[in-house]
């Protein structure tokens, strides 16, 4: 596939449980799809993708340019993680982030391979508890794998020991799991202070980040205009109408003229 053979390998209080902001106005995709949609058959290795899907689902996912060749943002030295809502970058990209872990959707890989995009996993180590095996294929087909703590515990306001006991933990656990220790960090609700852009850099962590839009329930939501802009950070959740969401990200780039690009290429 285009992606994976270049690379070879708030918001809401009521919308998100990461997220503290009212909700802006939102921006509605079609028709919901549930998660209890059964497992499609996957295609033959050398056909499109898109054809183990439902005509229904790939007549909404549109079709994305390869993303530009990235540049890379600037981090703090002083002994601290970054920390990005957006990618301060003109190119005409933006970020697919996915947070927790908790609902395991049957079609999620279809759609990740289907879409071929870059996608960024924030995986919280007690959601995936029951079933890592599901990350382990979403990982397989080309989505990366980053820290989302232990037990999603607020951080802001804790203390330096507690805060490094989630991150460095999270972190730990998802390496051994998946392979790779995991180098970027999203705090829960998105809530952190001095203390945890701390803990995150003594963990490993080279940056932390928030959003400027989130789904849910086939919705996008908007800071500001009502449009994707250049670097922003994208974020969603594993809930019960992720495939609805995850159209709605893909559509919501598309309409913007924009296209999804690895948020880990974009961090020295």
């Amino acid at each position: 596939m285009r992606y994976r053979a270049l690379t070879a390998a708030l918001l809401l209080a009521g919308l998100t449980a990461c997220g503290d902001q009212a909700a802006p106005t939102p921006v509605t995709s079609s028709a919901p799809v549930r998660s209890a949609a059964p497992t499609v058959e996957s295609a033959p290795a050398t056909a499109d993708p898109r054809a183990a899907l439902p005509p229904a689902l790939q007549a909404r996912m549109p079709r994305f340019a390869p993303p530009p060749a990235a540049t890379k943002v600037t981090l703090p030295g002083n002994g601290t993680a970054g920390w990005f809502s957006r990618i301060p970058t003109d190119q005409k990209v933006a970020f697919i982030t996915i947070d927790d872990g908790w609902e395991k959707n049957p079609l999620a890989a279809q759609l990740f391979r289907a879409a071929d995009v870059p996608i960024t996993l924030f995986l919280e180590v007690n959601a995936i508890a029951d079933n890592p095996g599901y990350f382990r294929t979403l990982q397989q087909t080309g989505a990366t794998i980053q820290n989302h703590t232990i037990s999603h515990p607020v951080l802001k306001g804790r203390s330096y020991a507690f805060q490094k006991h989630e991150i460095c933990g999270g972190a730990d656990k998802l390496g051994q799991l998946y392979g790779t220790r995991p180098t970027l960090f999203r705090p829960p609700g998105g809530a952190h202070d001095a203390t945890t852009l701390r803990a995150a850099h003594d963990c490993g962590m080279k940056a932390a980040f928030f959003w400027k839009e989130a789904t849910n329930k086939g919705k996008v939501f908007y800071q500001g205009k009502k449009v994707v802009q250049p670097g922003d950070i994208i974020l969603m959740h594993f809930r019960p109408r992720f495939v609805d969401d995850f159209l709605a990200v893909l559509n919501a780039i598309h309409k913007a003229g924009l296209t999804p690009a690895r948020l880990e290429d974009y961090i020295p």
